[in-house]
């Protein structure tokens, strides 16, 4: 019965060769990608990352992540606008620092909070750094303001 189901199974390529079927597939001429290269049992999960445009911190361990996070604190506050919204960011990332300090999993690594004093004061020198740097310009006046365009069902039920 294997090889009657071979012989179909043959029988259907060859038909659709001849067809044309397999002309211009996409990826045609191509190599494959990862031929030669050692197995890697991740793979699948790296190509997906790679094709979904992820980064690749979502890889990571929770204690790692929040280093990292830690670590961008600075360029993550640079544009945020109030002092208070510093704080706000702060406090959220020491939030899920202690919660993971209570309930710690995967490697035992190192993580303290973010000494929130410490990112307003260099985020108000940054700040200020901008201002001297940024040329002084006008004001722009903002266009008048449009009467508000009303919606087709408005004019429609006026008719009735």
């Amino acid at each position: 019965m294997t090889d009657a189901w071979e012989a179909a199974v043959e029988a259907q390529i060859r038909g659709a060769v001849q067809r044309g079927e397999f002309d211009d597939l996409p990826g045609m001429g191509k190599p494959i990608p990862g031929r030669g290269a050692p197995y890697d049992e991740s793979w699948w999960i790296k190509s997906f990352l790679e094709r979904e445009a992820l980064p690749s911190d979502l890889l990571l361990p929770t204690p790692l992540q929040l280093r990292r996070r830690v670590e961008q604190v600075p360029d993550e506050v640079r544009d945020l606008p109030t002092e208070q919204s510093v704080r706000d960011f702060v406090a959220q990332l020491n939030a899920q620092i202690v919660a993971w300090l209570r309930n710690p999993d995967g490697p035992r690594v190192a993580v303290r909070p973010v000494n929130a004093d410490e990112v307003v004061r260099h985020w108000r020198a940054g700040r200020a750094r901008r201002e001297q740097l940024a040329p002084a310009t006008e004001p722009v006046t903002a266009a008048p303001a449009r009467r508000p365009r009303r919606g087709w069902w408005l004019r429609w039920r006026r008719r009735g």
